[in-house]
């Protein structure tokens, strides 16, 4: 006989199920019948991402999340940096632990203590950790009233964190504990240590890199690859970040709501016309040996705006920028390839016609003339309209295109002839001293405003295109970002509290029925703790 009573809830996968009035999340997990890799970490419960230990309602969907999941990679790593910080603060007590920014596979970051931490000291933290897994303790949520969060971080020696607070809206807010080490973690976390069996922390001086697992391949941590010439990019971020004294979300507030925007805009967009400036002197004093100059970087890095920067640049040194975009190069619509869904996978070499590509590049360089294509996105063909170019020693040929930095698309050109700059947002932000910005989601919401001003797309469609673009990005950029002979950070301290009042209602719009709505959410709830800046004073050169 069926309980009257039951909770009747939608578990994809597996359909209709009954359980007890008050059942959280958590207690439907033995009803899921689909096939996994991965821990479970967290839910979502119409399409609204949600810990484990929330209680359902009647006639709810719920789909779980795991370690494939970008969502579930999230909540892993929040829960993660929650264990490491409790173990320091265990171990060295009065410490300061701070995560600056993703590097590799993991996150790099920085612990302060009375003296410096040596690799000694980080192995104690790794294994203090482990220690704390193997327990399977409870990570504790606790719902309190604002002003009593605020008082609780204080005391717990996480004021940046408190002075976020300050700025939500909302009377109440969920705290997470571990072991009477308390955070506000922006999100969901795991309900127990004993689900983050895969980690490693590594001594990076003179931090550390936690080294988390990959979606792909959630269940081992991977090979660490050195990224040295990206550390330095984000090294000189934070350095720059210190200098303006803005390093987190509340000190950007603090400078907004004193009247001091407009000047750090100002500053910020100075620097980048130095850093630009500083690049085209390079390329200049090696004109005799370089002839292109190749421009890569993921989506919404800035890579156009950034060519036309370094342009203006290259005239004030008397040098001739001839332009060129790899697009004009795509092979005609019915020789693209396509993806594992069946989607033309513009983003692979593939997809470009690259003995065209090749052959145009060495006879410019060579002194011939040449007449430049252009690819007809309407008609999917390649047209000739009369653009015929020869270069002169006043003459530099500019590249830019996702696959700048792959040596196969310009393999007949020698390397010494070459310079290659890769573009990315990589911003020095953090929301506090343990929850970092990720350079994504920067990238993410610039594209979500650029596509909705300039290409009539909906915030919806950005998002939905999102998953495979990043694909594209993992395969076809990020590998050969090292092999650049200069990265520019195109990345504005004071960037997100514009995009602000552009995006936040282009997010508004997507419906709760979206599975995207979900993403929608996270972006809202991020956005909502930055001040609103006035765009009026920015350049219109600027990124």
């Amino acid at each position: 006989m069926e309980d009257d009573n039951a909770l009747t809830v939608n578990l994809l996968g597996t359909g209709p199920i009954a359980l007890p009035p008050g059942a959280r999340a958590l207690d439907a997990l033995r009803y899921d019948r689909l096939p996994r890799r991965s821990p479970i970490v967290a839910a979502r419960v119409n399409n609204a991402l949600k810990s484990l230990q929330t209680t359902l309602t009647p006639g709810c969907s719920v789909e779980f999340v795991d370690l494939e999941d970008e969502d579930g990679m999230r909540v892993y790593t929040r829960s993660l940096v929650l264990i490491l910080a409790r173990s320091a603060h265990e171990l060295y007590p009065g410490c300061t632990v701070s995560v600056e920014h993703s590097l590799g596979n993991g996150l790099y970051g920085e612990i302060h203590w009375e003296r410096p931490l040596k690799a000694s000291d980080f192995a104690k933290i790794e294994a203090r950790m482990r220690e704390i897994v193997a327990a399977d303790e409870p990570i504790l949520r606790r719902r309190v009233k604002r002003e009593e969060a605020v008082e609780i971080l204080r005391q717990h020696g996480q004021p940046d964190n408190a002075s976020l607070l300050e700025y939500v809206t909302s009377p109440t807010v969920h705290l997470h504990a571990s072991g009477g080490f308390w955070d506000y973690a922006y999100g969901a976390l795991v309900p127990r240590t004993g689900l983050l069996t895969t980690f490693r922390l590594r001594f990076y001086l003179p931090g550390f890199i936690l080294e988390l697992p990959e979606r792909h391949d959630p269940t081992v941590i991977p090979e660490y690859v050195e990224q040295g010439k990206l550390a330095n990019v984000y090294y000189e971020a934070e350095r720059w970040g210190r200098i303006l004294n803005v390093q987190n979300v509340a000190a950007l507030n603090h400078v907004i709501e004193t009247g001091h925007g407009p000047e750090l805009i100002r500053v910020a967009e100075a620097f980048h016309e130095k850093k630009i400036a500083q690049i085209a002197d390079q390329i200049v004093a090696n004109l005799d040996r370089i002839r292109i100059v190749l421009i890569a970087g993921p989506s919404s890095s800035g890579k156009t705006t950034f060519a036309q920067r370094l342009a203006i640049q290259l005239r004030v040194n008397g040098i001739l920028p001839v332009p060129i975009s790899m697009d004009n190069y795509f092979v005609e619509r019915e020789k693209t390839p396509r993806d594992a869904e069946g989607n033309y996978d513009f983003d692979s070499p593939a997809a470009l016609d690259q003995e065209l590509f090749n052959d145009n590049l060495a006879k410019l360089i060579q002194g011939e003339e040449v007449e430049l294509p252009t690819f007809n996105f309407m008609t999917g063909k390649r047209e000739y309209n009369g653009r015929v170019v020869r270069l002169t020693p006043r003459h530099l040929v500019v590249v830019e295109g996702i696959h700048g930095l792959n040596d196969r698309l310009t393999s007949t050109i020698p390397q010494g002839r070459k310079f290659k700059i890769y573009v990315s947002a990589l911003t020095q932000l953090n929301l506090d001293r343990l929850n970092r910005i990720p350079t994504t989601d920067v990238r993410l919401l610039r594209r979500i405003v650029r596509d909705h001003q300039f290409r009539g797309h909906s915030a919806l469609s950005t998002l939905q295109m999102w998953e495979s673009v990043r694909r594209g990005e993992q395969r076809n950029i990020f590998p050969f970002q090292e092999a650049a002979d200069v990265m520019f950070n195109s990345a504005l301290v004071y960037e997100l509290a514009v995009l602000k009042k552009y995006a936040d209602p282009l997010l508004a719009e997507i419906p709760p029925t979206a599975r995207e709505h979900a993403e929608a959410r996270r972006l809202r709830k991020f956005l909502s703790y930055f001040a609103s800046l006035d765009d009026k004073d920015i350049p219109a050169t600027s990124i």
